[in-house]
């Protein structure tokens, strides 16, 4: 791992807490707070760093903490108390602030005050998020339920100007590289003497274990 990230999460019903819990099970540290006991209770054994706090107020953000932290995702439901935490994390210097968005009306406000990445949530899984997060050459990440994941990164620089055939990736890696993509064109399937330019993103396939792997090579 390239660095080690600092990660601060506002919100933690079920979106908040499925990222804020996937990025402490990889091993980052993670900051949550939420305006609820009950919720706060809920995470606190499993959460290194909680409080039951309004994040709309810049005093809890900074008595926590959260103007260190290089990723803020805030994750409140409240629209205007979204917007004010947004707000006041940009301004108290966050590097990154993500944020999920009730509505395409609030990702525009969002837009407006200067959200790094805008989440709408129906459309987008913790899980996912937390690894697209992490890993700065993973352009997505699906974890089936059947132990298989499929992820699509940039091309390695060691495997442009490769086939597959050369770079034998199932023996090696034991993965699947399903198809790539080249601009406007996909080979599905590709061949094995297919060579790999640099622009090009991989859809790869493979247990979990195997692709965890590969994400980790690729910082």
């Amino acid at each position: 791992m390239a660095e080690k990230l600092s990660f601060f999460v506002a919100g933690l019903g079920r979106f908040g807490k499925s990222v804020a819990l996937t990025l402490n099970k990889m091993g980052y540290d993670v900051m949550g707070m939420d305006i609820s006991e009950e919720v706060v209770q809920s995470v606190s054994d499993q959460l290194g760093y909680v409080v039951c706090a309004d994040a709309a107020d810049e005093k809890n953000l900074r008595l926590i903490g959260a103007d260190n932290c290089d990723v803020a995702i805030v994750a409140i439901s409240n629209l205007s108390a979204s917007l004010m935490a947004s707000l006041i994390l940009k301004e108290i210097g966050v590097k990154r602030i993500v944020v999920r968005a009730i509505s395409e009306i609030h990702g525009k406000l969002l837009q407006k005050i200067g959200a790094d990445k805008i989440i709408y949530s129906e459309r987008e899984m913790g899980v996912r998020v937390a690894h697209n997060l992490t890993q700065p050459g993973l352009l997505d990440y699906i974890e089936m339920d059947n132990d298989i994941t499929i992820i699509s990164i940039h091309v390695p620089k060691a495997w442009v100007g490769k086939g597959l055939k050369d770079l034998d990736v199932r023996q090696k890696y034991n993965i699947t590289v399903a198809a790539i993509k080249r601009g406007s064109e996909k080979f599905v399937n590709p061949r094995p003497d297919l060579l790999m330019e640099e622009d090009d993103a991989l859809i790869i396939l493979g247990d979990n274990e195997s692709v965890k792997k590969i994400t980790e090579a690729l910082n």
